[in-house]
C-alpha cells in the first residue's frame, strides 16, 4: 500500500473510533440540546477508550469553530468554556487551547475567571512557559483591576526559559499600584544584582530612575490637589504651584533628568523627559472598554 493510502486508512480508523466513542457517551437530555450537550469529562475519557488526546481534539475543533466561525463569538464564552475545560481535563498537556480561552473568554467576569482556571491548569503540565503566566496575569490587571494577583502570578515567570526581559520591569510596575513604589523599588534592586548581563541590568536601573521620577510627581499631585481647592479650577502649568499666591509650593521638585515639569492632555503631571508616568500602560480606548467591562460585570452581578 503507497504511503497516501496509508494515510487514508489511518483517518478512517480515526474517524471511526470517535464515532465509537460518542456513541458510548451519555444520552443528550432534552433540556441541553439548546446549548449543545458536553459529556462529563470523566465519562468521555471512560468512553474513549484510551484515545483521551483524539476525543480532545475533536471538542477543540468545535472550540475553534465557535470563535472563527461565521457568527460572532460575542456571547459564547461559556460555552467554550465548557469545550476548552473538557479539552484540557482530556488532554491536559495541550498548549495552545489554555491563551485560547484567555483570548477569548472575555463576555463577563465569570468568563474570565473561569479562563483563568484553564491557565492555572497549565503551570502543572507546562511549568516553564512563561506565556500562560503572562496571559492569566494580564486577565487580573485588565479585566478584573487586581493589580496585586497579576504581579504574583507573573513574577515567577522572570526566570523561565525565553521570557522577555521587561517582565521583571512590568512586574515593579504592578506591585507600585498597590504595595507602594519603596517595595517596586526594593524588588528591582533585587534584580539589578541578579541580572544575568549588563543589558538586562541597564532596563531595571532604568526603572529605577523611573521610581524616583514617580516619587516626584506625586509630590506634585498631593500640591495639584491643594492648588484644586484653594483656587476653584485647575492648573493651566505647573509652575502656577509656585507663582499663584497663596503658593502651594515654594518651589517645584527638580525633574531627575534636568527637563520640566509638564501637564498632558489629560491634566496628569508627567516629566517632559518621560511623558508618562509610573503605572501600567493602557490607551484611552482600552480604559473606554475596560470601564465597559466592568460596569456589565456589576450589573450582572446585582441582576443574579
Amino acid at each position: 500500500m503507497s504511503g497516501r493510502g496509508i494515510q487514508t486508512s489511518l483517518l478512517l480508523a480515526m474517524a471511526c473510533l470517535i464515532g465509537v466513542a460518542h456513541a458510548q457517551l451519555p444520552p443528550e437530555p432534552r433540556h441541553a440540546r439548546q446549548e449543545g450537550f458536553l459529556p462529563d469529562p470523566a465519562a468521555a475519557r471512560l468512553a474513549s477508550f484510551g484515545f483521551d488526546a483524539l476525543l480532545a481534539d475533536f471538542y477543540w475543533l468545535q472550540a475553534v469553530q465557535i470563535a472563527g466561525g461565521s457568527g460572532s463569538p460575542v456571547g459564547q464564552s461559556h460555552r467554550l468554556g465548557a469545550l476548552l475545560d473538557l479539552v484540557t481535563q482530556l488532554d491536559p498537556w495541550v498548549d495552545h487551547p489554555y491563551r485560547f480561552a484567555a483570548l477569548w473568554m472575555t463576555d463577563d467576569e465569570a468568563a474570565v475567571r473561569k479562563a483563568n482556571a484553564l491557565l492555572h491548569r497549565s503551570f502543572e503540565y507546562h511549568p516553564d512557559d512563561w506565556r500562560n503566566r503572562f496571559y492569566l496575569a494580564f486577565n487580573h490587571y485588565y479585566y478584573l483591576g487586581e493589580d496585586a494577583e497579576a504581579a504574583a502570578v507573573l513574577e515567577p515567570a522572570i526566570d523561565l526559559p525565553r521570557a522577555p526581559r521587561y517582565l521583571g520591569r512590568l512586574v515593579a510596575r504592578l506591585r507600585s499600584q498597590e504595595e507602594g513604589l519603596e517595595t517596586s523599588a526594593a524588588f528591582l534592586q533585587e534584580l539589578v544584582r541578579r541580572a544575568p548581563d549588563e543589558y538586562a541590568k541597564a532596563g531595571y536601573l532604568r526603572a529605577l530612575d523611573e521610581i524616583e521620577t514617580e516619587r516626584r510627581a506625586r509630590i506634585l499631585d498631593r500640591a495639584q490637589q491643594v492648588f484644586r481647592e484653594r483656587q476653584g479650577r485647575e492648573l493651566a502649568r505647573v509652575e502656577e504651584l509656585v507663582t499663584v499666591p497663596p503658593a502651594v509650593l515654594r518651589r517645584l521638585p527638580p525633574e531627575p533628568h534636568g527637563s520640566v515639569w509638564e501637564l498632558d492632555g489629560q491634566g496628569t503631571i508627567v516629566s517632559a523627559e518621560l511623558r508618562y508616568r509610573y503605572r501600567p500602560k493602557i490607551d484611552g480606548t482600552s480604559r473606554g472598554l475596560i470601564q465597559q467591562f466592568r460596569e456589565k460585570s456589576q450589573t450582572g452581578r446585582g441582576d443574579s
